[in-house]
This record gives structure tokens, sequence and C-alpha cells, in this order.
């Protein structure tokens, strides 16, 4: 921000400014673009200027970080079998459906507490049991220090750090850059709705704050299971279906009157 637009003064800035001179530039990397919206505000909010600007900004749209597939989610276990501290932070994400935010200072009395934890984004409390996996994965863990996943020197991971090292570990297993560490939190979701949970009970799981959001899974997991039984239904229809009756000859049958069989 300073290098770029330091030479701005907040007298100045308007929202057509903003929208045209900031971040009409970025407007092929939503994502920066919409980090810099972020950071913009920060500011603005700082140092208190009233009417705020960018009210009115809508927030640019990023690529949807999308769900594990189960073939990307095999690969990453293989590469990193249980007891490794790659493979524990996966299980954690995975099954307990921690953001990077959650997860680099999770302690281990709140794993023991039964998975409960409160969303750093949304302060929601989330309050979840340990699944089978997760548990195999946490008896794996030395418990040396307060924070479950800690760096070499065993002091707590920065967000960013964690985040690094953890693209890291996902590289290293052959998986795409577009493959996250955010899209585990997507993956549980997809397989509670697989499994059949409820819109109410995914967002119980996730700590989301609208129906909506949990919604979209359930949503996804019927038509899935729809597809599957229309399928089953069409195929126990054709199973089913009596044959047609083959006539032994086409078009009218020929006419023997008068004549006698030889």
């Amino acid at each position: 921000m300073r290098t770029d637009h330091g030479h701005r003064a907040f007298s100045g800035l308007t929202k057509e400014r903003i929208e045209t001179f900031i971040l009409a530039p970025l407007a092929n990397k939503p994502g920066a673009a919409l980090d810099t919206l972020k950071k913009l505000r920060i500011l603005i909010n700082h140092f208190g200027l009233t009417p705020d600007p960018t009210a009115g900004i809508k927030r640019p749209k990023g690529k949807e970080i999308r769900s594990w597939t189960d073939r990307e989610m095999a690969a990453f276990e293989r590469r990193w079998p249980i007891g490794t501290k790659q493979r524990t932070a996966y299980a954690i994400m995975l099954n307990m459906g921690t953001a990077r935010v959650d997860t680099h200072l999770l302690t281990w009395h709140q794993v023991d507490d039964g998975a409960c934890y409160r969303r750093h984004k949304t302060g929601v409390a989330v309050d979840m049991a340990v699944s089978e996996d997760l548990h195999k994965a946490l008896a794996a863990t030395p418990r040396k220090d307060v924070c479950v996943i800690t760096t070499a020197y065993g002091k707590p991971f920065t967000v960013d750090g964690f985040s690094g090292w953890m693209r890291d570990a996902i590289t290293k297993a052959g998986l795409p850059l577009d493959c996250q560490p955010h899209g585990l939190r997507k993956t549980l979701g997809r397989l509670l709705a697989d499994a059949g949970a409820t819109a109410h009970d995914i967002m119980a799981a996730l700590g989301h704050t609208t129906l909506a959001e949990a919604e979209r899974y359930t949503r996804e997991a019927d038509r899935k299971r729809g597809g599957k039984r229309a399928v089953t239904q069409l195929n126990e229809h054709r199973k089913n279906k009596p044959s047609q009756t083959i006539p032994q000859s086409l078009g009218k049958p020929a006419n023997s009157e008068g004549k006698t069989t030889p």
C-alpha cells in the first residue's frame, strides 16, 4: 500500500478514485484486489475517515476454493503417513474443519475437550467430537508443547508460516496449486453431506453463521444421490420391463386362402 499508493492523500480519496486508480489495475487479480480493499478499509477505520469512501464498493470475487477429491486426499495420506506433523495438521483441518487461522494455535486442551474451539473469523463457538481418524493422528503425535502443531523449534506457527508449511507439504505430495489447505474445510462439509448429515448439523460442525452456507453442501449431495438413484431406478425398470414379441414376418400375413398344404 505504501509503495503503490503512499503518495495519495486521504482527503482526496473518493469511491470513484479508489475504483479507478487503486482497484481497476488489479482487475485481473481479484485476490489482490480484495486484499488491497481490506487493507484500505483498515486504514480508513484507523484514522476515522468519514464518510467512508469505500462504502458501496463491492468485494472483488476471486475463484472459490474447492474441496479436495478423494484421490487427492489419498495422495497426501500416502506421502505423509500417521505420525508425521504434516498428517496431524491435515487430520485436524479435515476432521474439525478448522481454517488456518484456527489450526496454527490449536492447543491440546482444545482437542482433549472434544474438539472444541472458537472460530477466529466469526467468533462462533464450535463443539465437535474427535473422529476416529483424528484420534489416530493425535495419538501418534508427541505432546511436547501447548499447541498441537509447532515449528521445528517447538514454537507456535504464525498464520503465514503455517500456510507456507502446509503449501510445501501439499506440493511434496504431488498435488496441484488449486488444492489449498482451506479446501480441507470444504472437504469436511462435502463428506458430512455425503454421509447424510443435515444442513443444521453441518452448520454446527463448521461454525457457519447462516444456514444457507451449510445448505450448499446438502444440495450438492442431494443432487449426487438423486442422480445415482435415477440410474438405479432406470436399471430396475429395464430389468423388469417385459420383452416385446418379435413378429415372425414383417408386413401383412400372406393370404393362404385357396391354397392346400402339400
